[in-house]
């Protein structure tokens, strides 16, 4: 690479452009540069790929993980109540399927007690010239605690004042003064249901007059023609594993209870697989797919990590069992393999092809079977054995090639940060060369005048006219 002047130019005084001469030359330099920074772009879209990838594996190896569980979603039980607005019911896994008849007689009902109406909730209700007094205030039944509650003129005489003495105690009741046209009374409500919540009155001394208790009463319910008493509106322990939700009296109706397994649960784990199965393979096949327009891959298409994950991902949706009542790979419960390695859920049945909902409803035990079998490792942690290894932070294959794309990305940091620098230094040391240059032209017409001037004079020539010049700088010209 050379640069060239023209000669004639040069001497007219202008001397040249210092600044385009110095990065004429400096761009005859920068041609690795941007092949770098293209490289850096390049793997900077592949990283963001692969991190994708990485991310929606990891998504795959949850709801894979979650069909390994054998008591996760495909163990789980349903309730269903044939009559809602008196009862519904939830179940765990450990429910044991069958039908009970229930027949909910009362619910479980809050204690309630109240005094009489008084003038107001502020005026004392001790007689005239009384200063202390007692109530005695019985929680919970014949059975439970009984709470003395000392009376003091000035301090809790007055029903608004004895009801905050009241909610400051914690004894699980609720004191408020209700006022209406008739005048202000002192309730109490428990916050307990059934006879935990019993209220009444042991004793009292005082000028106030409390009504007969109401509530506090237990739930009364059978199952399957077992006398049943709860505390609560929510029954838990009568039928193992489930837990009945209380809604409304009707000794007259029996509830049908059916408990078994959650198909809907099943269903939609499974689901879930499916599409987080779908993402990571359509990933894969977006880079393999050649765009018609450029005639190229995705960025990730001569990636061959990416070859290895289809094939290894292939292999772990094609795995199969034995026996397990014919239910032995992904087919046969009516998840079929598409053309494009993605998986679909068959919702219409056909010869050979069953649908996922028939499978669950007619042997939903074999279902989990083939997902879980730990005699044959079962297609789930056959799966998310191979997942784990793939995912792995240090050796997992997608997490090395993220690795091994963060050391091109750091090298060719260094490269060009590296060539900046050079080019940064030679930019400074050019631009002082070429300013020296430049001065020295400047200077030629007045020395070149100075030169005339002496020779004219001693000729005997004293009228020498200085030469006339070009205002503008000559920028030279590169030639490689």
């Amino acid at each position: 690479m050379a640069i060239s002047f023209n000669a004639s130019a040069l001497l007219n005084g202008n001397g040249i452009d210092v600044k385009s001469v110095v990065n004429a030359i400096l761009a005859q330099q920068t041609g690795p540069l941007t092949t770098w920074q293209n490289q850096q772009t390049d793997l900077s879209t592949q990283a963001g790929l692969l991190a994708g990838l990485n991310n929606n594996l990891t998504s795959l190896a949850a709801s894979v993980l979650s069909l390994a569980n054998p008591h996760g979603p495909l163990a789980s039980q349903s309730a269903s109540s044939s009559q809602d607005g008196i009862l519904t019911a939830s179940a765990q896994n450990t429910a044991v399927a069958g039908n009970h008849q229930i027949v909910v007689s009362s619910l479980a009902t809050t204690g309630t007690l109240y005094t009489n109406p008084l003038a107001d909730g502020n005026t004392s209700f001790l007689a005239d010239g009384v200063t202390t007094g007692d109530i005695k205030l019985q929680i919970g039944g014949p059975d439970g605690t009984t709470h003395d509650i000392a009376i003091t003129a000035g301090v809790n005489d007055t029903i608004s004042t004895l009801a905050s003495y009241i909610n400051d105690q914690k004894w699980g009741v609720t004191a408020n003064v209700v006022t209406d046209a008739g005048g202000s009374r002192l309730a109490l409500f428990s916050q307990a249901t059934g006879i935990p919540g019993a209220l009444s009155i042991a004793s009292n001394d005082t000028g106030l007059t409390f009504n007969a208790p109401v509530g506090g009463t237990n739930a009364s319910l059978t199952i399957d023609g077992v006398p049943i008493s709860s505390t609560s509106n929510t029954v838990t322990g009568a039928i193992s594993g489930v837990t009945l939700n209380l809604a409304s009296a009707s000794p007259a109706t029996t509830v049908q209870l059916a408990v078994g397994p959650d198909a809907n649960a099943a269903t939609s784990a499974i689901n879930n697989f499916v599409d987080a199965y779908n993402s990571v393979i359509g990933i894969i096949n977006r880079q393999f797919t050649v765009n018609p327009a450029t005639n190229t891959q995705g960025p990730l298409g001569s990636d061959s990590t990416l070859r290895a994950l289809q094939s290894r991902l292939l292999s772990d949706v094609t795995f199969s069992i034995a026996g397990n009542s014919g239910l032995v790979n992904l087919a046969s419960l009516g998840i079929d393999l598409n053309n494009d390695g993605t998986l679909s859920v068959n919702t219409v049945a056909t010869d050979g092809h069953p649908t996922l909902s028939n499978v669950l409803a007619e042997n939903p035990a074999a279902v989990q079977s083939f997902f879980t079998n730990s005699s044959t490792t079962g297609f789930a942690n056959n799966f998310n054995n191979d997942l784990f290894s793939l995912t792995d932070t240090t050796d997992g294959i997608v997490n090395l090639d993220i690795a091994g794309n963060k050391a091109q990305q750091k090298s060719l940091s260094t490269q060009i940060t590296n060539l900046q620098d050079r080019l940064t230094a030679q930019q400074t040391q050019l631009t002082a060369l070429y300013a020296r240059v430049n001065a020295t032209l400047e200077s030629y017409p007045s020395l070149l005048f100075t030169v005339t001037a002496i020779i004219g004079a001693l000729n005997g020539n004293f009228n020498v006219a200085p030469p006339s010049t070009n205002t503008t700088p000559n920028t030279g010209t590169i030639t490689k």
